[in-house]
């Protein structure tokens, strides 16, 4: 007799787990809030709809916070297996000058999604819709409905605590504190940072992008865009320091970033080109000798002193490290990700619950994090995926 499964939650994690359990030894039922199963997976394709990343998987794995927590996960179904698995459902993908990898021109989130689905229908796994999952009651897990169900294992899906209107609020956090599962409070990942720019400033300049840099906080450095907003800064290479950066800011304390506005120069070389400039002026030689942006060239004139602007090696240092102070972040809503949820601590290699035996957690809802590019779906897939293999081949299935 096949045992039963209880998969809560439709998201990217919840969808690859069922692609690959074996539904010959397994009963398996997606339950979701939603009426419909990928709702923060469609919003997060209108922005971008990067799959996952192509980079090698040594590289890969270094990505994420901890670094050792997916490594099995990710060794196992790996950033190619995506790619395979997706093209067996009829997606094809090509990797982009950024390496990060996209569906063909033409394929949208939602024919992934249904694409998704009808191979999970033709398995014959069950969804069942506005269906709240609220907690446990013994061996039975209770839905806002008024529906219980017991089921052999129960496989949880639940999201982090970000974009609300998707269904992704974090609510579920509070039944595990009720079983004493411990967690941790959700805080904004690959987020916007405010930062009081002057009414002139924003004016000037909000909207416009900062390409080809590099941005530097605690132990993290990384290379890529930023956008200038209102609020502050977002963009790729804010967001992957959030691990450096939150901890700080939690406690209150001041996060200067780091901005290195040519990371293809040394310090040295920077110097060298200022002061073998042929150009008339020092406006020429940083606009045109350089290449600086007006962003950049604002940032240095009204930023540095003019004892600091007029010397060759002040200048050069502030090129590879102009500093700009974050006082906040984005609230949790507007995060694109979020750490915290459920304590890494308190589930074991499986992603089995410590203290509740044959429920397992996967997806967002753990403690880790990534910076936006394709690792997050990717962390995703791989969990669904390695823990479905594990259950495929355990001794109770």
């Amino acid at each position: 007799m096949k045992k039963s499964i209880a998969i809560i939650g439709g998201g990217p994690a919840g969808l690859a787990f069922a692609s690959f359990i074996d539904t010959s030894k397994f009963d398996v039922t997606i339950y979701d809030k939603n009426k419909a199963v990928g709702r923060k997976f469609l919003v997060a394709g209108d922005g971008g709809f990067n799959l996952t990343h192509s980079e090698e998987l040594n590289d890969f794995v270094s990505r994420y916070t901890p670094a050792d927590f997916l490594v099995e996960s990710l060794n196992n179904f790996t950033n190619t297996d995506t790619r395979t698995w997706l093209k067996e459902l009829g997606i094809e993908t090509f990797i982009g000058s950024s390496k990060r990898v996209y569906p063909i021109e033409g394929i949208k989130p939602i024919q992934v999604i249904n694409a998704i689905i009808d191979r999970l229908k033709t398995k014959g796994i069950r969804f069942e819709f506005n269906q709240q999952w609220t907690g446990w009651n013994k061996e039975k897990i209770m839905f806002k409905s008024g529906k219980s169900i017991q089921a052999d294992k129960v496989v949880f899906c639940l999201g982090g605590g970000s974009w609300k209107v998707t269904g992704s609020d974090g609510n579920w956090m509070e039944p595990f504190k009720e079983e004493g599962i411990e967690t941790i409070p959700f805080s904004p990942a690959n987020c916007a940072y405010k930062i009081n720019w002057s009414n002139e400033f924003k004016r000037k300049f909000a909207g416009e992008p900062l390409k080809n840099i590099a941005a530097s906080f605690g132990k993290k450095t990384q290379k890529g865009e930023l956008v200038i907003t209102e609020f502050g800064i977002e963009g790729n290479a804010i967001y992957a320091l959030s691990s450096e950066i939150q901890p700080v800011l939690s406690k209150g304390q001041k996060v200067i970033v780091a901005l290195d506005f040519k990371p293809v120069f040394s310090e040295t070389e920077v110097v060298k080109r200022i002061e073998e400039s042929t150009y008339k002026n020092r406006t020429e030689t940083l606009k045109k000798g350089l290449k600086l942006s007006n962003i950049q060239m604002e940032f240095l004139k009204t930023g540095l002193t003019k004892e600091q602007y007029m010397s060759n090696s002040q200048l050069a240092h502030f090129i590879k490290q102009f500093p700009l102070e974050l006082i906040d972040s984005a609230t949790l809503d507007e995060a694109i990700s979020t750490t915290g949820g459920v304590s890494l601590q308190a589930v074991n290699d499986q992603f089995e619950l410590i203290q509740k035996q044959s429920n397992y957690c996967i997806g967002e809802m753990l403690d880790w994090n990534a910076p936006t590019g394709g690792y997050l779906l990717q962390a995703c897939f791989s969990m669904g995926a390695h823990l479905a293999n594990r259950l495929n081949t355990s001794s109770d299935a």
